[in-house]
């Protein structure tokens, strides 16, 4: 097991050049990187970052509300995806990570009911799944309710797994997500031990205060993602619980904590703690 970088986690601070983030991620020991769509799909600059055997890019990310109620938009995110499946077979990534999309239906008032999305979202990752067979491509869905999504919980991950029944579509397990919808995220490693193709390193902190004067409604302001570490999940668990289905990837590292954040220092200081901390416990 070794560590990646999702190049968000710089990205978000202006660094957007490839080739310096290869470098950088190099001379920190990651040598594993996940490409966010901040990054421009320039298949010569891709070559040439492979080309120097410094790094491995091994996934790309691609999260959308690919059934957006605005059709045209909803258009363009499916083909941007496609685009994605079919540039990653052309310089031999082996993964996309991305959400499933989420229809309008599905918001009941002030309930979210995913099930309503179920049909619209299996047909469309049909779609997907074909042009990653195409392509020798995998599918990852990541858990994160917040971008177009309905694979946010093990009973929807079940279902969607069951009607799709295709080896190419998994997870990728951000366990993250899972602590504020009070999901358990060490036994479901076990439960989805065969869909787990991709890990994200982030964490979350409850607070537990804010959140019996909030309630869980208004979920921005009693929970926040932070620094494995610094968050409520016990990362010596999860790296075990990894070690023991036989995940032998990569954890790849994906900052979104407030308080290392906002500028380029400080956002590599953030990625470099949570090197530190995640491998630690990698054997």
């Amino acid at each position: 097991m070794r560590m990646s970088l999702l190049t968000n986690s710089l990205t978000g601070v202006g660094v957007t050049d490839l080739k310096a983030i290869a470098g950088w991620a190099a001379a920190n020991d990651i040598h594993e990187l996940d490409v966010g769509p901040a990054i421009a799909m320039d298949r010569q600059v891709f070559e040439d970052v492979l080309g120097e055997g410094k790094v491995e890019i091994k996934t790309m990310i691609y999260c959308r509300n690919f059934l957006s109620e605005d059709e045209e938009e909803a258009r363009q995110h499916q083909e941007a995806l496609k685009e994605r499946i079919r540039f990653a077979g052309t310089v031999g990534i082996e993964k996309i990570v991305c959400s499933t999309g989420v229809t309008k239906d599905a918001f009941a008032g002030t309930c979210f009911v995913p099930e309503k999305s179920a049909d619209a979202c299996v047909e469309l990752a049909k779609e997907f799944l074909e042009e990653a067979e195409k392509n020798n491509v995998r599918l990852c869905w990541e858990n994160c309710p917040m971008m177009g999504n309905i694979a946010t919980s093990p009973d929807m991950w079940q279902m969607l797994f069951d009607r799709l029944d295709s080896d190419r579509i998994g997870l990728c397990y951000d366990p993250s997500h899972l602590v504020w919808q009070m999901i358990d995220p060490y036994g479901n490693i076990f439960k989805f031990k065969d869909k787990i193709f991709h890990v994200h390193a982030k964490d979350t902190h409850v607070d537990y205060e804010k959140l019996s004067l909030y309630g869980t409604q208004q979920n921005a302001k009693w929970w926040c993602h932070r620094l494995p570490g610094l968050g409520d999940l016990d990362w010596n668990r999860i790296v075990d619980a990894l070690y023991q289905i036989g995940y032998d990837k990569a954890i790849c590292i994906e900052h979104e904590d407030p308080v290392w954040d906002g500028t380029e220092e400080k956002g590599k200081r953030g990625i470099l703690k949570t090197r530190d901390h995640v491998s630690q416990f990698f054997m």
